[in-house]
């Protein structure tokens, strides 16, 4: 679950006219969202929503606009660029709930609903969510479960179903088809499962819509079970009250399967390199280090697997290409928290 954000308490260093980075707009104090700085921000996003909805991507919307940025930004409004990729769109929409609450200002109800409409109209019947809405025609029309796409929307539209500050605004009707879409969305999360051998593991960054199998993206993303998003899957579906029998089995699938494809003995480590402006990052055998998981497991071997922009699946970091080693998230701890306290926890 994403942290409730504008809970903290304020202090002499954090005031309603700090200024703050968008990747900090949803960690504020509660008061903060009532202030000048948060309505300069609030204005910038109202500006930068689409026509259908929803928001742009990597976009810093906290940074100030001239009068010629704002034109180009409302003349850029009916484009179709609206997306839920790297957090777009469930940001925008937690901002203005929070702006909202602290002004009372219906310009930011109006919004807010209309990303949450933006969020509902996206799905696919069979409960699925594509990258982009209105649709392309590519890679970006499958199932991405990809970056957590797919679980902040759900998780956005969990909240917003049961009432949860700051969603107090939104109104039964609404309420009602955010419950209907998690349910929905939940169903296809158990149909995408991948089964090896008949054996319940994890699930690939995107499934196809139509089939639900594991499908390809980028040249570097290839069909695989991988770790960081089955973990918030995992995560995501040990929210859910009194879950149901294919609920749980689902997560003591995942959980298995996590533990299986845990690594030891092994870390990541990044250094200079003058032919990348990146540097360079390699695996490092050490004992002492803490489990890690790659990225992408193959389907029936669960052997790590890596890719440049050629396409062509390795086993090993060091055979691709630096700019990608050093370019993607390959290792990381992902699911280390959810084996040793979340999953635990959830089985008592």
């Amino acid at each position: 679950m994403p942290r409730a954000p504008g809970g903290e308490s304020s202090s002499p260093a954090q005031t309603s006219s700090v200024a703050v980075s968008w990747d900090q707009i949803l960690r504020q104090p509660a008061a903060w969202y009532g202030g000048a700085e948060a309505l300069r921000v609030a204005e910038n996003v109202l500006l930068y929503q689409r026509a259908a909805g929803g928001w742009p991507k990597n976009i810093n919307m906290a940074a100030p606009m001239t009068a010629a940025d704002r034109a180009k930004v409302t003349d850029e409004r009916a484009q179709n660029d609206a997306t839920i990729d790297n957090t777009s769109t469930t940001t925008q929409i937690r901002f203005l709930a929070l702006v909202l609450r602290g002004t009372a200002d219906a310009r930011f109800k109006d919004a807010a609903l209309k990303g949450i409409d933006f969020l509902l109209a996206a799905q696919y019947a069979n409960g699925g969510w594509p990258q982009y809405f209105p649709l392309r025609d590519d890679y970006s029309r499958r199932i991405t479960f990809n970056d957590d796409a797919m679980v902040n929307v759900m998780t956005l539209l969990r909240e917003t179903s049961q009432g949860q500050t700051p969603f107090e605004f939104v109104d039964a009707s609404r309420r009602g088809r955010a419950a209907q879409s998690v349910s929905r969305g939940v169903d296809v999360m158990l149909r995408t499962q991948i089964r090896v051998n008949g054996v319940l593991t994890g699930w690939c960054q995107q499934h196809d819509e139509r089939n639900f199998q594991p499908v390809k993206a980028r040249a570097y993303e290839h069909p695989s079970i991988a770790s960081k998003e089955t973990a918030s899957i995992a995560r995501f579906l040990m929210g859910i009250e009194r879950p149901s029998p294919e609920i749980v089995s689902a997560v003591d699938g995942a959980v298995a399967w996590l533990r299986a494809a845990q690594i030891s003995g092994v870390r990541t480590e990044r250094r200079p390199d003058g032919s990348n402006p990146g540097g360079d990052v390699v695996a490092v055998q050490d004992s002492a280090a803490p489990p890690i998981w790659a990225r992408f497991y193959e389907i029936g071997t669960n052997r790590p697997m890596f890719s440049g922009r050629d396409g062509v699946i390795k086993y090993s970091l060091s055979e691709i290409e630096i700019e990608r080693r050093a370019g993607y998230s390959w290792y990381g701890d992902y699911a280390a928290r959810l084996l040793r306290d979340d999953y635990p926890k959830w089985k008592k």
